[in-house]
């Protein structure tokens, strides 16, 4: 089939569509990130399995969705954004009907894994809709902004919604999606074509991060039960290890790498990269801890749980309009940092509170965090889309997504075998004071960078 190669006129002919349906693929893609946590106590009575069980079902879907943004942004430059968002959105929207509607917990997380795969495939093929649709700069990081915007939504209607339908039942979770999905696809269709480039897939890159990603997640959950220094554990870790030195040579060697070594050549690209990861285990881990606190060690339903959650969900969602004009008036640098601080107090303050300060006032604690890491993600994504020409915009994005939902995973895997190992609140408070003090260093890196020159127009 010969390539097509479109004009920009003809790209960028419906940028409103490709927005709206960009919003839609986060949002979906977001949700199912958070409307699980409060669910996950109904899920185990349900489905039976203890914590390792439990991360699992969060991890399992986040692992793919990272181990594979950049193979699905090399896909998204060689089939074309908008089909690419069309096939993750199907598999995804498939998924979700086979997350309802599992007997027991390893088929419900091998559905969430294929969630994953589903989500993996939209969300570099969003960014580069949007990409493809706004030439401007300034008009392209508003947009990123209201990109940003449905995942916001997203984490505020994400913990009560999954309150009030775990309250009937947990599978209705999953079953949510499926409107958003096919309201998606219909989007779509007023979506204008996008253009296709010849991009070789990278398979032993791609067969080696998985290796690598999959091997180090399994290592810190499972190690928290069979221990870190037994053979099986260790020879896990092994494999990551050389998977990880076999994916750097690859993609040294390779001609068509699927991750461009030369990004990081920016140090601002790469101290920002370090600023996704480190931001985003710190946000999914305490959704994950708190979720599992205010149930287990305070006794709340499903449904209190995810109200308690609204405090620092919603005032998420409100303040994401202002970001743009923030970050237009400080500079992405200030407001990556400003974040940070932000997230940083937040923790700090979590880990500090008594086991038995009133639910509202823990509730209260973890705005900070919610809003913090909602000031660092349009910064961090325009900061690295500003610096990479379009052609290559599906790769990028599928890079700094990649960065963010690693960080994710290893944030659930590190902080629930840190609550295996050590207790519940130790390793709660260990976890939220070293995730603080990381983040107080990736400050002074951060408030280093300068900026570079752009280098797409």
């Amino acid at each position: 089939m010969p390539v097509t190669i479109l004009s920009p006129s003809v790209v960028t002919a419906r940028p409103r569509a490709s927005l709206a349906v960009a919003m839609l693929g986060f949002f979906v893609v977001a949700l199912d990130a958070q409307i699980v946590n409060v669910a996950l106590p109904a899920i185990r009575d349900d489905l039976g399995g203890g914590l390792a069980g439990l991360q699992w079902v969060v991890t399992g879907y986040t692992l793919m969705f990272s181990a594979l943004q950049l193979f699905a942004g090399t896909f998204s430059d060689r089939v074309g954004a908008r089909r690419a968002y069309g096939i993750g959105m199907i598999l995804f929207t498939v998924a979700s009907a086979a997350c309802g509607f599992s007997p027991n917990l390893p088929v419900l997380v091998a559905a969430r894994i294929l969630q994953g795969i589903g989500a993996a495939m939209i969300t570099p093929a969003s960014l580069a809709l949007i990409r493809e649709a706004y030439h401007d700069a300034v008009q392209r990081g508003r947009a990123i902004v209201y990109w940003g915007l449905g995942g916001s939504v997203a984490a505020a209607a994400g913990p009560v919604l999954g309150g009030v339908l775990t309250g009937v039942h947990w599978r209705l979770i999953f079953f949510v999606n499926l409107p958003v999905g096919v309201l998606a696809l219909v989007v779509l269709s007023r979506v204008a074509r996008s253009p296709r480039r010849p991009m070789p897939f990278d398979w032993a890159g791609q067969i080696s991060a998985v290796l690598a990603l999959a091997s180090l997640t399994y290592g810190i959950i499972e190690g928290a039960t069979a221990g870190y220094g037994s053979p099986g554990i260790l020879s896990v870790f092994a494999v990551g290890a050389v998977s990880l030195a076999v994916f750097m040579v690859v993609q040294f060697k390779a001609r068509a790498p699927m991750l461009p070594l030369d990004i990081f050549r920016s140090r601002t690209v790469s101290t920002t990269l370090g600023v996704a990861l480190a931001t985003m285990a710190a946000f999914y881990g305490v959704v994950f801890l708190q979720s599992l606190y205010f149930q287990q060690q305070r006794g709340a339903t499903a449904l209190e749980t995810g109200l308690l959650f609204l405090p620092m969900t919603a005032l998420v969602a409100l303040l994401n309009p202002l970001v743009a004009r923030l970050m237009a008036r400080f500079g992405q640098v200030a407001m990556i940092a400003a974040g940070q601080l932000i997230m940083a107090v937040g923790l700090a303050g979590l880990c500090l509170l008594p086991a038995d300060t009133p639910v509202l006032v823990v509730a209260v604690m973890m705005v900070p965090v919610g809003v913090g890491g909602s000031f660092t993600v349009p910064p961090i994504i325009a900061l690295v889309m500003d610096h990479v020409p379009a052609e290559r915009a599906g790769t990028a994005s599928g890079v700094v997504n990649t960065a963010r939902q690693v960080g994710g995973s290893l944030g659930v895997a590190v902080f629930g075998a840190l609550l295996s190992g050590q207790g519940f609140m130790e390793g709660l408070r260990t976890s939220l004071g070293w995730t603080a003090a990381i983040l107080i260093l990736l400050i002074l890196a951060s408030l280093t960078l300068r900026h570079e020159q752009r280098k797409t127009p």
